[in-house]
């Protein structure tokens, strides 16, 4: 079976989402990353494909301020819980009681955020593409806001900077949007909350990734989290890796069905 892209709509705390919903099986939500959307992150990677062939019903969404979604430009729109209830209001609007969430990096600390929000409405979750900054922090936001506010590319001295603007135009996104979601979607966990968490959570980080921080030292704070390294990746090529495809697969098929 092959996904499709086409969006379907849905609304709340004022906002319109951008969705797809495709499959049947096991309710598998994506949560993409910072700039990205659903159809970078899980369709253009062979995501949804995989998954679909692995006999799951596959649910992507656009971040407020990503993709098709509305892209409001108030720093106080972006706070994490907030974006996590976004993520639970899609569940409802499918009448999804339970599903089994990946997040890669922003949308990894949005799934934490469920975890800690709405655990009875995950059956497992996946933490990739961030490690031991869910805590400790992913480094200082600044250069990548003022490479975003910058005139142009060619503006931007940084190479952090460079990178997230870069793609950013890649994506077609709104800079502005993007700048106030950065000002404000890093807030970090504390490690006695991460303790208490009672669901089966997977890892999964690039070794050669340099933002997403130890993802055995976040493994370390989560009951019984299972770590996956994707092996010679960075941040950016570790999102289509087949380790990770094959990693996450053989996490699940482990676990009983998300029902």
């Amino acid at each position: 079976m092959t996904g499709t892209q086409n969006s379907s709509f849905f609304s709340h705390d004022g906002l319109r989402f951008a969705y797809t919903d495709q499959g049947e099986g096991p309710a598998t939500l994506l949560i993409h990353g910072f700039a990205s959307n659903g159809k970078v992150n899980w369709f253009d990677t062979g995501w949804v494909d995989l998954l679909l062939q692995q006999g799951r019903r596959v649910i992507t969404f656009d971040h407020r301020g990503h993709g098709q979604s509305n892209k409001p430009h108030n720093v106080s729109a972006y706070e994490p819980p907030v974006m996590a209830y976004d993520a639970l209001a899609l569940l409802d609007h499918l009448n999804i009681q339970r599903a089994d969430v990946m997040g890669y990096s922003m949308g990894a600390r949005v799934t934490a955020f469920m975890l800690l929000l709405a655990p009875e409405r995950l059956c497992s979750a996946v933490i990739a593409g961030i490690g031991a900054g869910l805590t400790e922090g992913t480094g200082d936001p600044a250069p990548i806001v003022e490479a975003l506010e910058a005139p142009s590319l060619d503006d931007v001295t940084t190479q952090k900077g460079r990178m997230f603007r870069a793609f950013a135009e890649q994506t077609k996104s709104d800079l502005k949007a993007l700048a106030a979601c950065m000002r404000s979607s890093r807030k970090k966990i504390l490690p006695e909350d991460l303790a208490k968490i009672r669901k089966p959570v997977l890892i999964a980080v690039g070794t050669r990734d340099a933002i997403a921080g130890s993802a055995q030292g976040l493994a370390d704070l989560i009951p019984g989290a299972q770590v996956l390294d994707i092996v010679d990746r960075d941040h950016m090529r570790a999102v289509g890796d087949k380790q990770y495809k094959e990693g996450v697969v053989k996490f699940w098929n482990a676990l009983p069905p998300c029902v």
